[in-house]
């Protein structure tokens, strides 16, 4: 496989993490504008940290990659 379709995918599963990450954070601030209770607040918050965390390892895998 070359090395511009692994980036090209790559470039893609950022992008998709990307927004799953924004849409988390949107929903989560609309949850507490609704009044949700603590623990659906603390699930999205735990989901939005996991995401964080799995988007930081696809980039640093991508910055290895490219190097």
């Amino acid at each position: 496989m070359s090395a511009v379709v692994i980036e090209h995918r790559k470039f893609h599963e950022v992008d998709d993490r990307l927004l799953h990450l924004k849409g988390l954070i949107l929903v989560r601030s609309l949850l507490e504008r609704r009044g949700a209770s603590e623990a659906e607040l603390v699930q999205h918050s735990d989901e939005i940290a996991r995401v964080r965390v799995e988007l930081a390892q696809l980039v640093q895998t991508g910055d290895r990659l490219a190097a």
